[in-house]
């Protein structure tokens, strides 16, 4: 379609049959999919067409038209999302979550049927307008205006409402999970308005026994969403609260995705094969009763291809794609529960009696299942009170569930999602579970105890583990994502293992290789991973003997990134990597000498000053200039050190 289009469908909008708008928001939505015409319907001020018809007295167009603007915020980026706000979405929207949330309970039904059920308008209309509302929420990241909005309106009672339909209609739940994850993130305003009631409709759903995928996914965005809330939470039921949290994670990251994938592409084969079958039966029974069946205009219809089964979730989804929506329900689930893993490193300390209580809490021990992992020889330690709580919590975070999410996905799951073009994009899906686990992984050495992560010999088989990830294949990986988690875990590990004088599982030669391969990544932070690494193995070395010839390797690879480097960024991280290497040592000594590194540094010094000078400004975050200007810093100190060793060549 082109751009004209906009000029044709726009002007319907205002048309006074609801059945010409109704298509006119329909045949908008589709087009809006495709990012190209985006342009032309946002010139046509398309947000200020679509609003009003949001509270629309036909409820078929209200559902279209928040179908249309949830497509446009999904596909428009950011200032499409910023535009929608300034054109005052939020004023309409915000009315239409309030009008849904009262009308839920009045059971409006279509008279047409849906996949041969009676269509819900008012849930229909809540799911498309929630998810634009948390399409918005995503792109702006907490915009002043929307957050306004969305606290001082009452916004959460609405949606909080709809989430009492989770027995019924497990996807508008969903939508309303996410957003609700969404909205109180780093939202203080918004914990005041979490009573008991509100607390207690989201415990509901977090205990709520089905096990279909797409509950294990609901409860894991509720629990995401209880942890975001959590100083709300009296401090004597913290303990409680947090150990099911952590028991719904286990729950979701004990499922092994790439069996099911097998399982699920399996079952979609068998029912596929008797829906064919069933179609067959039933056109020979047309051939014979074709005049009975349309004697009574009135008999219910089943659809072609569809066998009914009672209590049956799959039965409200569409026929061909059941299974399909299962599985990538269980991929979003272990994804965000190793996000939020990951944001539970980083959250503030709770009190040490809140943490007293949660590690003598009887709920600990059902989610330490077992607290040896055989596969790793990885000991997991039960939940302790220790100085530092954080870290004592993160003890909680390494059962064997969460490392075996590091491992490549299963090889026949990947081949089955290759051959089958509707499944095919669950293999970014199993990427992404990697990369996750992998930066949880990361995430749990920088802030736990070596002895409650297992000791010296488990550090080294994780060490080999991770190592076997990247050395698995002839050439190194080229995916920038898969790149950066796996070297950002192998850097965290190598750093506890070097503070704690454990030795490492990794030659020098492999490390160097790895690196020269490496530093080639488009991605800065893959590079700066990189000579991070290099400058943790070559430290370890500089403190052995007969060093000297691995140690002046290291030190030139890491002077030729340093003055070759394009990002002031990498080339700071190897600068301060050779300061670690040469620190001190006899050997780092011999190998300073050989490879003339005083004299390089003082003719690179004055260049790495100018280069900070000029392309500091704008190119850098505030942060990144702090870092830079105690590289320049620390340079010359460097500089001064070496020189009082008295070792300048004549």
């Amino acid at each position: 379609p082109s751009p004209r289009c906009a000029l044709s469908v726009s002007p319907q909008l205002q048309h006074p049959s609801a059945e010409v708008r109704e298509y006119a928001c329909a045949s908008i939505s589709k087009l809006l999919q495709q990012k190209h015409v985006i342009p032309a319907f946002v010139q046509r001020d398309v947000v200020r067409c679509l609003g009003p018809l949001l509270m629309d007295h036909s409820l078929a167009v209200r559902e279209t038209a928040a179908g249309a603007l949830r497509n446009l915020s999904a596909c428009g980026g950011f200032d499409v999302c910023d535009d929608m706000v300034t054109n005052d979405i939020m004023t309409p929207l915000v009315a239409l979550l309030k009008e849904c949330s009262t009308g839920l309970d009045a059971n409006q039904l279509s008279p047409k049927k849906c996949r041969g059920m009676n269509k819900n308008y008012i849930e229909d209309i809540a799911n498309e307008a929630i998810n634009l509302l948390w399409n918005i929420w995503q792109v702006l990241e907490c915009n002043n205006t929307a957050l306004y909005i969305f606290n001082k309106e009452g916004c959460l009672e609405a949606v909080l409402h709809c989430m009492k339909k989770f027995a019924t209609n497990v996807d508008l739940a969903i939508s309303v999970a996410n957003c609700l994850q969404a909205v109180t993130e780093d939202n203080p305003d918004l914990l005041s308005s979490f009573n008991t009631s509100a607390q207690q409709i989201l415990e509901t759903v977090m205990l709520c026994p089905e096990s279909t995928m797409k509950h294990i996914l609901l409860r894991t965005l509720i629990a995401g969403t209880i942890w975001n809330i959590k100083d709300t939470i009296p401090p004597g039921s913290l303990g409680s609260t947090v150990n099911a949290i952590l028991k719904i994670f286990s729950e979701s990251l004990a499922i092994d995705a790439g069996e099911t994938i097998i399982r699920m592409s399996e079952a979609e084969k068998n029912r596929l094969k008797v829906t064919v079958e069933a179609e067959t039966e039933e056109n020979m029974s047309d051939t014979t009763e074709n005049c009975v069946l349309s004697e009574d205009d009135n008999m219910e219809e089943i659809p072609k291809g569809k066998l009914r089964r009672e209590n049956d979730v799959s039965d409200l989804l569409p026929s061909d794609k059941w299974e399909l929506k299962e599985v990538t329900a269980l991929l979003t689930a272990q994804q965000t529960a190793l996000e939020i893993i990951v944001n539970m490193c980083c959250s503030e300390d709770p009190s040490d009696d809140e943490w007293e209580e949660l590690s003598s809490s009887d709920e600990s021990d059902l989610f330490m299942e077992n607290s040896y992992n055989e596969g790793s020889g990885l000991l997991l330690s039960p939940l302790c009170l220790s100085d530092e709580v954080n870290s004592a919590f993160l003890n909680n975070l390494i059962p064997k569930k969460i490392l075996e999410k590091t491992a490549f996905p299963n090889s026949v799951a990947l081949d089955i999602c290759m051959h089958n073009p509707s499944w095919k994009p669950l293999i970014k899906k199993l990427n992404a579970v990697q990369c996750r686990a992998l930066t949880c992984l990361q995430s749990i050495l920088l802030v736990s105890d070596v002895d409650c992560l297992g000791g010296a010999s488990a550090l080294q088989s994780l060490a080999q583990h991770v190592s076997q990830l990247i050395f698995s294949k002839t050439e190194l990986p080229t995916d920038t994502d898969f790149l950066e988690a796996v070297t950002s875990a192998l850097r965290a590990l190598l750093q506890t293992m070097a503070s704690k004088n454990i030795s490492q599982c990794m030659t020098p030669e492999q490390l160097l290789a790895l690196c020269e391969a490496g530093i080639q990544s488009s991605n800065a932070s893959v590079r700066v991973n990189m000579v991070s690494i290099l400058g943790i193995s070559g430290s370890v070395l500089a403190k052995g003997q007969d060093t000297a010839e691995t140690l002046k390797m290291i030190g030139k690879f890491l002077l030729e990134v340093a003055m070759k480097e394009s990002s002031l960024v990498v080339a700071g991280e190897a600068l301060d990597a050779l300061f670690d290497v040469f620190a001190d040592g006899k050997e780092a000594e011999k190998a300073a000498l050989q490879i003339k590194l005083l004299p390089t540094l003082k003719e690179f010094q004055p260049v790495f000053r100018m280069r900070i000078r000029k392309e500091g400004k704008g190119q850098y975050s505030t942060d990144q200039l702090c870092v830079l200007d105690n590289v320049k810093m620390n340079l010359r100190r460097f500089i001064a050190y070496q020189e009082t060793l008295g070792k300048t060549p004549t």
